[in-house]
């Protein structure tokens, strides 16, 4: 392995499967997991219980005062609002559109950004998001943008909201995923986007193993290089 720290920034669509394969690979490599989205998703809580997620101002001014840390336990990412562990709230659906939302406000982003790069400092570290390529590591080691058809994220989420005891309809979840999908990629605040030198990977028709199995082979090719 490189003595240098490498870093993989992984950027895609809501329910690509990034953190899954991120968590995996992760594990594959030795290194350090950040679930970005995670960030957001608490932020996005946070506006949500203050009542004020679609007022731009003030979630402008909300930015600064806002607690959100990053926390390992037993090896698993857990993030804390204000002290609060929300790692399991943050996943309700309303909280996901919420994230978006605020996400699209520029000082969350920049707020967000610092973090996440003061995080990552002097580690192996596997980031996943919207603009971890294109904002947050762009000197990245290796990009990616993970991808897979709508129907094909909105299946794997309904799988995911299930398994945790938080079954939604397929049909509601479509809907969210492709309206997730426009408000990411047309906001004026880092959009969802491709970095130009980024490596595109499709999971449609890829199993999670044949996916992590991809990605450690691009992932090595890089370090190695």
């Amino acid at each position: 392995m490189s003595v240098k720290p490498f870093s993989i920034a992984i950027d895609g669509p809501a329910g690509a499967g990034k953190s899954t394969i991120a968590k995996a690979l992760a594990k594959e490599l030795n290194a350090m997991y950040l679930d970005t989205g995670a960030m957001y998703r608490a932020f996005g809580l946070y506006m949500l219980r203050k009542g004020a997620v679609n007022d731009a101002k003030a979630v402008a001014a909300s930015v600064v005062e806002v607690e959100i840390n990053v926390e390992y336990i037993d090896g698993t990412q857990h993030i804390f609002l204000g002290g609060e562990d929300v790692s399991r709230a943050i996943r309700e659906p309303e909280v996901s559109m919420a994230a978006s939302a605020v996400s699209a406000v520029p000082e969350v982003r920049v707020r967000m950004v610092a973090l996440q790069q003061k995080i990552a400092e002097g580690h192996d570290v596997i980031m996943d998001g919207r603009d971890i390529g294109t904002k947050v590591l762009p000197n990245a080691t290796l990009k990616i943008f993970l991808t897979a058809s709508p129907e094909e994220r909105a299946k794997r989420r309904c799988k995911e909201l299930e398994e945790k005891g938080m079954p939604q309809p397929y049909e509601d979840v479509l809907k969210e995923m492709v309206e997730r999908d426009y408000q990411d990629t047309h906001r004026a605040a880092s959009p969802l986007q491709a970095a130009e030198d980024a490596v595109r990977v499709d999971t449609s028709a890829l199993t999670l193993e044949q996916s992590v199995a991809e990605m450690k082979r691009l992932a090595l090719k890089a370090i190695e290089a």
